[in-house]
């Protein structure tokens, strides 16, 4: 800890765990301003499947002049819906664009509360991660899409056995982007991506829900997106020619419906297959964070605000 750097909170935690309600609390009550770690919520016309809280758009002025952000609750929040879904984020631009909106929240005398469960996003910040810039490159990505899972792990353990201890193995999209990044420079991935000088002074908490209660959420969410439309935005973005091989429709919440739209199985699978993907994948995103010992875990938003409140006063 550098009590020199600026202060900053990061709210973590699987789906369904809180993490929405409880930023909003403490940002009201520390005068925080939002920054969204959610690899899903960047994108446009995703609302449903995301979970994305409603805001609107907002002009403001800061010390840079005017400029238009997402206000939830008259809370500031970048990194939310500002990515067409066919175009690609990467774990290393919301590290330059996280770091860029949490020194201007700090120049405005406001807290920076990164909020969210891509694990990968909040090292790149937290721990300052250099990660290599490598374009996607679509011909060895479509070779690659061919391959099995457990092929392309067999090619990593040949070119990065290292990653393996720490990749998303039933992720396909991040062993083939590993497997990108090997080829393209020739270097383990593991290696290139370095820690940095810290930047900030960073309180990390994560939220911590018993297993059956999470899972009722996860079914609860499901069953009240399917009522708010999640079908209709799924067809919706097929028509706007957005393919299934995109990232962003590669995530939980549309993936889960190619077989009911192709014809291959009932609705009530493809609802039934998003419930348990949702389940397995909060599972992995705890097995991430687990392995940062660093992360101090509350049951309820009064030990979070306490946690919050002792550490803003040191």
């Amino acid at each position: 800890m550098n009590n020199k750097l600026p202060k900053l909170i990061v709210i973590l935690g699987p789906t369904a765990s809180g993490k929405t309600g409880t930023s909003l609390k403490l940002a009201k009550k520390y005068n925080g301003e939002i920054i969204s770690a959610d690899s899903r919520q960047i994108y446009k016309k995703m609302d449903i499947a995301t979970a994305k809280v409603k805001g609107e758009w907002q002009w403001g002025f800061n010390w840079n002049g005017p400029r238009k952000t997402y206000h939830v609750e008259d809370i500031p929040h970048h990194l939310i819906d500002i990515i067409d879904p066919g175009k690609q984020f990467t774990a290393a631009d919301f590290r330059d664009k996280s770091i860029k909106y949490a020194k201007m929240a700090e120049r405005s005398g406001r807290i920076p509360m990164v909020v969210g469960g891509t694990g990968l996003y909040i090292s790149a910040l937290v721990d300052n991660l250099s990660i290599p810039r490598v374009e996607a490159n679509k011909k060895l990505r479509e070779s690659l899409e061919e391959k099995t899972n457990d092929e392309l792990i067999s090619l990593l353990e040949s070119l990065d056995p290292k990653i393996l201890e720490t990749i998303d193995k039933k992720n396909k999209r991040r062993l083939i982007r590993a497997l990108e990044v090997c080829i393209f420079t020739g270097e383990p991935f593991s290696e290139q991506r370095k820690k940095g000088e810290q930047i900030f002074d960073v309180l990390q908490i994560g939220i911590e829900v018993d297993r059956e209660e999470l899972h009722n959420r996860i079914s609860n969410r499901v069953d009240q997106m399917m009522k708010d439309g999640l079908l209709d935005e799924v067809s919706a973005l097929l028509k706007q020619k957005y393919g299934w091989q995109l990232p962003s429709m590669s995530g939980i919440g549309y993936k889960q419906f190619k077989p009911y739209v192709n014809g291959e199985c009932t609705l009530e699978k493809s609802i039934e297959d998003l419930k348990r993907d949702t389940r397995r994948f909060a599972r992995r995103q705890l097995t991430w964070f687990k392995k940062d010992k660093r992360i101090k875990w509350c049951k309820n938003y009064e030990e979070v605000e306490g946690e919050v409140g002792e550490f803003l006063k040191k």
